[in-house]
């Protein structure tokens, strides 16, 4: 779950000395189940949220209304175009011996488009949830069928967990 990510990160943060330990034990418990991220992200990291969270924030009538726009945007792409999509996948491959083979490959597309507007949307969602409340959560997708490389899809397909898994992970390794 996205909790064990919050935690590590923000263990691993205080150990390299990236930011001080909050002294404030409700406002950790806020960083670590703020519940707008905990689904399916964006996994935000205490360096930006643990400040916002430490911080009185000015509600503003224009972040409210890109707040609620982008809650729109996500149920959009995932009421309306994932779970439609996932109407013809799953007939699809429930029954894939009645099925040619471009039937077959269509769904395959179908599925890549129904995993990204899932995704994206329940993203949308959280980012639009926190705006409603004053918070500032990062972009979580950027176009990624649009990459030219597989390194840069990588890079532009749920940003958060990617550069989570190269910060805390690849690099530590490494």
């Amino acid at each position: 779950s996205f909790y064990t990510f919050q935690t590590l990160s923000y263990a691993i943060d205080i150990y390299r000395g990236k930011i001080k330990p909050t002294k404030n034990i409700v406002n950790f418990f806020t960083y670590v189940s703020f519940f707008p991220q905990l689904v399916a992200g964006p996994i935000e990291r205490a360096s930006n949220l643990l400040p916002q969270i430490e911080s009185s924030r000015n509600l503003s009538t224009k972040y409210f209304k890109e707040g609620i726009f982008q809650i729109f945007i996500g149920l959009f792409r995932k009421i309306v175009i994932a779970d439609n999509l996932a109407i013809y996948v799953d007939s699809i491959y429930s029954n894939v011996e009645f099925y040619n083979s471009s039937s077959l490959l269509l769904a395959t597309i179908f599925y890549a488009f129904q995993i990204y507007f899932d995704f994206a949307g329940y993203s949308d969602i959280a980012i639009g949830s926190a705006k409603l409340l004053g918070f500032k959560f990062e972009k979580n997708f950027d176009t990624p069928y649009f990459s030219k490389s597989l390194t840069e899809f990588w890079r532009k397909w749920h940003i958060s967990f990617s550069s989570w898994l190269r910060d805390y992970l690849y690099i530590s390794l490494g």
